[in-house]
Parts: structure tokens; sequence; C-alpha cells
């Protein structure tokens, strides 16, 4: 089926890629589900994925995290990403804001949809220029870079651009800083998992998309497939074209699922 090609692809690529540049896994699988799936199921099916691949990843590198900054950073992240995604369940009970038709096709601008696709648009140019690019911030600013970064994983599954640019000034070297990223991103993921399955799973994402469980299953192998490559045969790849491609491709999908295309 086109849908597991195509979510199973970036699953593996994107992952090969996080390990080893400023990507990350859930702000390029996220709109692969959303062209197949409603944006909330899109992004509750890529949190697990995302969660699965951390953890994968914790194992390796967690013993190196600074404890110390995860609590400042990540336990406030954690109580920003329910409030993050439990907004995300009101948006998507919300009603269509607007409908309007295109050739011989109506389609509909759904609150959701304007959110995320401008979240997309904002992050993707975040990542693209470079005066964003190199943003950091002081280490006492953690707790309040761990509310911003939670809140919108909960809300969108963005959050590995502000996850870094708040770790990275808290004087860790390049082991801890990675081991700290993925645990705290870990602890994220769990939060907003938990709210999710209270709302999208139990309320019915099986009736949604029957198929679900097993392209989960399926692209999450795709990912520890990729982490396990990209360690191996990509880490001598030039980035900077591949970040100007990826940036331009979603702003475009952002631009899509804002006016309802997709």
């Amino acid at each position: 089926m086109v849908e597991y090609a195509v979510v199973c692809l970036v699953a593996l690529c994107v992952s090969g890629l996080a390990l080893f540049s400023g990507f990350g896994l859930g702000t390029l699988l996220m709109p692969a589900f959303a062209l197949f799936f409603p944006v909330p199921t899109a992004i509750a099916a890529t949190a697990v994925i995302h969660l699965g691949n951390n953890l994968f990843a914790a194992v390796l590198v967690g013993r190196r995290s600074s404890w110390p900054v995860v609590a400042a950073f990540a336990l406030p992240a954690a109580a920003a990403a329910f409030a993050g995604a439990a907004l995300l369940t009101v948006f998507a009970g919300m009603p269509p804001v607007w409908s309007y038709r295109l050739g011989e096709r109506t389609h509909e601008i759904a609150l959701i949809g304007l959110v995320i696709g401008a979240l997309i648009v904002g992050f993707a140019i975040f990542d693209l220029l470079p005066r964003f690019n190199k943003l950091t911030f002081n280490r006492r600013y953690l707790p309040l870079g761990g509310i911003l970064s939670g809140f919108f994983g909960g809300l969108s599954g963005l959050q590995g651009a502000l996850r870094s640019a708040f770790l990275i000034k808290a004087g860790l070297d390049k082991d801890a800083f990675i081991g700290t990223s993925t645990v705290s991103s870990v602890i994220v993921d769990a939060a907003r998992l938990l709210v999710y399955g209270l709302s999208f799973y139990a309320g019915g994402l099986g009736r949604i998309a029957p198929e679900m469980p097993r392209l989960i299953f399926a692209a999450t192998l795709a990912a520890f497939a990729g982490s396990f490559l990209g360690a191996r045969l990509m880490k001598r790849v030039t980035l900077g074209a591949v970040r100007i491609m990826v940036g331009v491709m979603l702003i475009v999908v952002g631009a899509g699922i804002a006016c309802g295309l997709i």
C-alpha cells in the first residue's frame, strides 16, 4: 500500500539523518502520516514511533545524560506536554472554520489543520534561516525552554529545534548533550502519549484507521533500521542542500495542511 511505502521510507531516511543532523524524526514523519490520515491521528501515531525510537537511542546514550539538566528541563516540559496534548484534543473536536471549492472538490479548513500547518511552516523557517538556526539561550532559561518545547511537542509533535536551542548552552559536552536531549524527549513523548491514549486511541483510532497498528509497527522497525544504518554509513554526508530541500518541502506540506488541501 502507498501509505506503508511513504511512511516507512520517511521513517527509515529521517531516523538516520536525525543521528547527526538537526532534523527531527517527528518533524518529517508527522506530515507523511498526515498525507493519509487526519492530523490528530497523524500526530498520535508519530508520537508512538518517536517514543520507540528514542527509547532505542536512550539505551545507547541515556547513561551519559546530565540528570540535573534533565530535571530542570524535562520535568517542566512533561507538564507542558500534557497541556499541549490536551489542547490538541480540543482543537480536534472543533468543526471546520471555513470551506471553499477548488475545481470540482470542496476543501475544508479545520482549526487543527490551520494551527499545525502554521507550526510546521514556522519551524521549517526556524530551521532554514541561519540566524534562527544558531539561536541559543542561557542555562537559566532551561525551565522556560522545557515549557515551550514540551507544549509544542504535545500540541504538534514539533519540539526538537526548541529543545536543542535551549540545551546546547547548558554547559554539556557532546555525549552529555545527546544523552540529555534523548532522555528529555522520551519524557515528553511519554507524557503526551498518555493524553493521546485517553483521547484518540481510546476514542476510536482503530475505527478511523484499522491498519494503523500495523503501520506504526512497520514504521518503527524502519526507524530502527535507519538509526542503525545512519550510525554506520551516513556520517560523512553533507547536509546543506538536504536541509534546504527538506525545509522547502515542509513549508509546502504545512501550507497544504493549513489550507485544507492535505
